[in-house]
């Protein structure tokens, strides 16, 4: 059986979108909403860079060092057996201060007596307190906000979601625990930290 030949039929045509179809009117309109005046594409709005900053070296951190402190790093420290402010001062090699704010303190409260070693932990009277005034307890955001306003801090966490933050932050070090002790990330190397 041999295949059945086909014919074309007489006088057929490819059928051409004609131009007048909505397709092409919807390109026209995005070509119209892309012409804006050329002096306002010049000027871009810039966030102010602070300056403490030498390009990405963080002047201002110098001993003795601010530490804020996160609340999941204090129960890191707790499970890793390390006293925060020694384990900090072996990491550093020099004196440092830890900040917990009112919004950390408020998260360790709110987990309950499973936590309440961190709580005894975080309420040290050698740690400092920072105020907050912004509404709502959710402690990162009151971090990085912290950390955007002054940059003389060191962010203490261990954190991924917060860590990833941070480190958009240009001259922020972060501090977390990885083997058995403290280590620092992003510290100028006039300093002597250890290295991850």
């Amino acid at each position: 059986m041999g295949k059945a030949r086909q014919t074309r039929k007489f006088a057929q045509v490819k059928r051409v979108i004609s131009e007048k179809d909505a397709k092409f009117k919807a390109k026209e309109k995005e070509k119209t909403v892309a012409k804006v005046d050329p002096k306002k594409a010049d000027i871009k709005e810039l966030p102010k860079t602070s300056s403490a900053l030498f390009f990405n070296y963080n002047t201002q951190l110098g001993p003795p060092y601010h530490v804020l402190i996160d609340t999941n790093f204090i129960n890191f420290s707790i499970k890793n057996k390390l006293d925060v402010i020694q384990s900090m001062m072996d990491c550093m090699y020099a004196k440092c201060i830890p900040y917990i704010t009112d919004c950390v303190m408020a998260e360790l409260e709110k987990l309950g007596q499973t936590y309440r070693i961190a709580l005894r932990i975080a309420r040290d009277p050698r740690f400092e307190r920072l105020p907050c005034l912004h509404k709502g307890t959710y402690a990162d955001d009151c971090l990085v906000q912290r950390v955007n306003q002054h940059k003389c801090y060191i962010v203490a966490t261990c954190d991924k979601d917060l860590r990833r933050r941070i480190r958009k932050i240009v001259g922020v070090p972060i501090m977390s625990v990885a083997n058995h002790r403290y280590t620092i990330e992003r510290m100028p190397d006039a300093y002597g930290a250890p290295k991850t």
